[in-house]
């Protein structure tokens, strides 16, 4: 239930039939049916599609003038361009760039992977523009954007966040590595892939036991934003809560755990998505460099879950306007129920 065009609601029918009932609804005629929508948009928000400079990537502007502070949204390991989220987060306040940096049009044309100068450019693309804050411009990485956030964090002369958000994933990574040489560091260690009873892929053991190399896991003792770690304690796909842990270690170490928040949730799978998104505990994934159709385990109860993504949302949005806005009052109204 990803929603693919965010300019058109979602349209549910919740109905109530008579007794319980497990089937045969398409002949049965309910004693009370509903339509919710759902919107990604709030009234005012612009999308804009994003090509300069070879990226392939949306810029969502809330509505007004601005400027607005600037959010980097990066999602994980499947690729392509997913722009709800970036939407969502228009709608409160900040200009949010959508970014395919696994399968974008420029890979496709060359049979290339981008390079970390994609991800500064992309920066410097959403930095440039009129209608952002320039000076204020944070990064959200899901999954194995997780790897890339905290990379460009800790080593990017050019990147130069206010704050991260960092969401069900690792520091672990060859960190001299490009794109290309980091999945090949988690091929790498295949032989970790497990399988349960259902035949649902593991991989949350690739990167484990989390290294001792200082070379195969990012020097976040060099990060010098604010960075949230947002953990599902059954994520079942990357070691998040171990990463997350030796992050705290790591940065008290280094004297900057000051700037840490982790917010680590029991019972709660890989996808912590915006709210009120449906759980999704096992789903068809299509790996990036096989093309293989797999039945991946990301974990997560429902209940537990969904009341993650809520409680993780909310926090999140408030993070993001301690630290993009700081001071300056909001140049839009954010709308809470999206």
């Amino acid at each position: 239930m990803r929603k693919l065009d965010v300019q058109i609601p979602m349209e549910i029918t919740i109905s109530v039939y008579q007794g319980r009932q497990t089937e045969g609804f398409i002949t049965q005629a309910p004693l009370a049916s509903v339509l919710v929508e759902r919107l990604y948009m709030a009234p005012g928000v612009r999308r804009v599609p994003v090509t300069e400079g070879g990226l392939t990537a949306t810029l969502f502007l809330p509505s007004g003038p601005g400027p607005f502070p600037g959010l980097l949204d990066l999602w994980g390991g499947g690729g392509k361009l997913v722009e709800y989220r970036a939407a969502l987060l228009a709608s409160h306040g900040f200009a949010s760039m959508a970014l395919d940096y696994l399968t974008p049009k420029i890979s496709l044309e060359t049979g290339k992977m981008v390079d970390n100068q994609y991800f500064e450019t992309a920066y410097r693309v959403l930095q440039q523009h009129p209608q952002v804050l320039g000076s204020s411009i944070g990064m959200l990485g899901l999954s194995f954007g997780t790897s890339v956030t905290l990379k460009m964090a800790a080593y990017s002369e050019v990147v130069k966040l206010r704050c991260a958000v960092c969401i069900s994933g690792s520091h672990v990574q060859p960190v001299d590595g490009s794109i290309q040489e980091i999945l090949m560091f988690f091929k790498e260690n295949a032989e970790k892939t497990r399988f349960n009873e259902e035949n649902h892929v593991i991989w949350r053991d690739l990167l484990l036991p989390i290294p001792t190399d200082p070379a195969l896991k990012v020097d976040v003792g060099r990060v010098q934003c604010p960075v949230m770690l947002v953990v599902g304690e059954d994520d079942q796909n990357w070691p998040a809560y171990e990463s997350a842990q030796d992050i705290k270690e790591m940065m008290e170490r280094a004297g900057n755990s000051h700037l840490l928040t982790i917010l680590s949730y029991p019972n709660a799978g890989h996808l912590i998505e915006p709210p009120y998104t449906p759980h999704t505990r096992v789903s068809l994934f299509r790996t990036v460099i096989k093309h293989q159709m797999l039945m991946a385990l990301w974990g997560g109860d429902t209940v537990p879950h969904s009341r993650a993504q809520e409680d993780a949302w909310r926090k999140t949005l408030a993070f993001l306007r301690e630290h993009l806005y700081g001071s300056m009052k909001p140049a839009v109204t954010s709308f809470s129920h999206l």
